[in-house]
């Protein structure tokens, strides 16, 4: 019995050990650079769904199994692993880390709950449209990361404001002092730091070793702030997260009312789901869509489509229609019809802990005080780089690489590596001109401190998800260059007789269950290789299937294992597994119906769908040669 627990506990390490032997036989058996390849990347997928070892770690796979198989030399393998998307990625996370060192995304978000108010209807809505926001730009899990302490903030007052009253009276609530986000004033909550510059296995029991674009969270434990003491600049604080009680204590937490704890779940749900819909809605919002991104211009060099515009002006419907109707459903699921009331702006409906809740969230913005020469510098390259994006090749007017000789050697990447190198040289403290700077005596700690130092960008970089995708690549190119994709495209001949519609919502479907368990870089990694193949055997533009199949795959938004925004919002204990289940498969349902009229409609014009192009058709002869 004592073997059999010993075994039970290490059964990674027998994974890890017999996989690669189980399967030895094939490219025993049958000698040739297919059924190697195919051995290579049943291993790694092996590998990736159990997450028996790191997601990155698998990805290393390819880089000396196919040289020590012959399906690739070692030089092009190694050619797979750094891409342009790499550059891309690069200098996003630069801009990032300047909104988190200088707290703008608190700025922002706490700013829009005040434009909201504190009618329950609103704060939905308002916190969906913050958080949607910021993950267009930031991770979702770094954007759940951020937003959670403050939605955590306002449920403490919405939820208490009545019984304050009834013990401390008008007058005493009009004194009450604001919340805020330390240990001493709330006991029962601890405060942690959120780093994403270590491995995710610190957050094993939180998010079952589970990462979502490719950015692990961890927790460092946080020393009381001194408030007594000199004020401490904004470019020392971090983004703060309220983590909830023990798990065993959840079933301890007492609500006044069966209004109140609907109110607490829907709000916390609201989150990841709002997190998820703004990821879908840049090329760089999510992992999944840089994968996409790179594997298809890999895939299709001659394929001068897919770009930060054309992306965005497909999504970016998909991404306000899904913002409402998700509204609706988890106002409808939780706090029912009564949108009158929920939602009214009006002064004279507010009740006395709606006043103190916007009293409260108004003295935590207060706070932040003026706006600081840093955020300004942040959100005008924020702005800037978007402006640029858009207007490199709009593809209705020429863009400004038009004004160069040479063409396409300009990307996005191009511009966000610029931009982030900038903010390695523009100091945080604002030029003086020979005056003395006003704030030079309560910030003497700046000197000629950069907006971002390296070790900034290192805290925020996720090179997991940089080795996770040149992992695909080297999968992928050793697929095509074996000859292993072209097999398995005539093993899919048999759904010819399906109409393309029917094909792409099978895939859909396929890969929104498989992400409910498997992380969304393995899933979307593992699939596009056989979607590419899929598509050109059956004549399908590439695009009619792997546009909706990569949004559908960051639809895991049932389990808490799901994706760690999920497990972050499933730690603070207001919601149970079922209403996560209940509520998020409203909202896969929801995202799916979008996605699948999306590409019928407006993706059809917007990317030539109704036609196989002639770059596929390349491709497919290239792959058949």
């Amino acid at each position: 019995m004592g073997l059999l627990k010993g075994l039970l506990r290490a059964w990674k390490l027998l994974l890890v050990i017999f996989v690669p032997l189980l399967l030895l036989p094939l490219p025993m058996l049958h000698p040739s650079s297919e059924a190697a390849c195919a051995y290579v990347l049943i291993v790694t997928a092996v590998y990736w769904v159990s997450e028996a070892v790191p997601l990155g770690a698998a990805a290393l796979v390819p880089a000396f199994l196919y040289p020590f198989f012959g399906v690739l030399r070692s030089s092009e393998v190694a050619a797979e692993y750094f891409k342009n998307t790499t550059l891309l990625l690069v200098g996003v996370i630069c801009v990032a880390a300047a909104v988190e060192k200088w707290n703008l995304h608190k700025r922002i978000a706490l700013r829009m709950v005040l434009m909201a108010g504190a009618k329950p209807g609103m704060l939905l809505l308002c916190f969906m449209c913050c958080t949607t926001l910021l993950s267009m730009w930031l991770s979702n899990t770094s954007t759940t990361a951020m937003v959670m302490p403050i939605v955590e903030a306002v449920l403490q007052e919405l939820v208490s404001a009545d019984e304050e009253q009834l013990m401390a009276g008008n007058s005493s609530t009009e004194e009450a002092e604001p919340i805020s986000l330390d240990v001493n004033t709330q006991p029962s909550l601890e405060l942690i730091f959120v780093n994403e510059d270590t491995s995710n296995a610190d957050l094993s029991s939180l998010m079952q070793n589970k990462n979502l674009n490719g950015v692990p969270t961890t927790t460092n434990p946080v020393k009381t702030a001194n408030h007594q003491g000199k004020k401490q600049h904004p470019s020392q604080e971090k983004p703060l997260v309220l983590t909830p009680r023990p798990r065993t204590q959840e079933l301890k937490r007492k609500y006044k009312s069966q209004h109140d704890q609907m109110i607490c779940k829907c709000l916390s749900l609201s989150i990841s789901y709002a997190a998820t819909i703004g990821g879908l809605t840049t090329i760089i919002g999510t992992s999944t869509s840089l994968i996409f991104l790179e594997h298809f211009n890999n895939q299709y060099p001659a394929a001068e489509v897919v770009n930060f515009g054309t992306w965005f002006l497909f999504s970016l419907p998909i991404s306000l229609i899904m913002l409402v109707v998700s509204w609706f459903w988890m106002h409808w699921l939780f706090l029912g019809c009564n949108f009158k009331e929920t939602c009214s702006l009006s002064k004279k409906k507010k009740t006395k802990r709606e006043e103190l809740s916007e009293k409260r969230i108004r003295a935590e913005y207060e706070k932040l005080g003026a706006i600081s020469y840093p955020e300004m510098v942040t959100g005008f390259f924020f702005i800037l780089m978007t402006v640029l994006w858009f207007t490199r090749e709009p593809g209705f007017v020429p863009g400004w690489d038009s004004f160069f000789e040479k063409k396409g050697y300009r990307t996005d990447a191009t511009v966000s590596v610029f931009l982030g190198f900038l903010l390695f040289l523009i100091p945080a403290k604002k030029p003086c001109f020979g005056k003395k700077n006003d704030g030079e005596d309560q910030e003497p700690s700046l000197g000629m401190e950069p907006i971002i130092t390296w070790k900034d960008f290192q805290k925020t970089m996720p090179w997991e998800i940089v080795i996770l995708v040149g992992g695909g690549y080297a999968l992928a190119s050793g697929s095509k260059s074996s000859g292993l994709s072209t097999w398995i495209g005539h093993q899919m001949l048999s759904l010819s007789s399906l109409p393309p519609w029917a094909v792409t919502l099978l895939a859909c479907i396929l890969v929104s269950i498989v992400t409910e368990f498997v992380s969304n870089p393995a899933t979307i990694t593992i699939f596009l290789p056989i979607l590419c193949t899929l598509s050109e055997t059956l004549h399908i533009n590439p695009l009619y299937t792997l546009i909706p199949v990569t949004m559908c795959i960051s639809f895991a938004v049932m389990l808490p294992v799901g994706n760690p925004p999920n497990a972050i919002v499933f730690s603070y204990g207001h919601c149970q597994i079922k209403d996560m289940v209940k509520a998020g498969l409203g909202v896969n349902v929801i995202g799916l119906v979008i996605v699948m009229v999306a590409i019928n409609t407006w993706g059809i014009s917007l990317f030539h769908l109704d036609t196989f192009p002639t770059w596929a058709q390349a491709s497919n002869i290239t792959h058949q040669a």
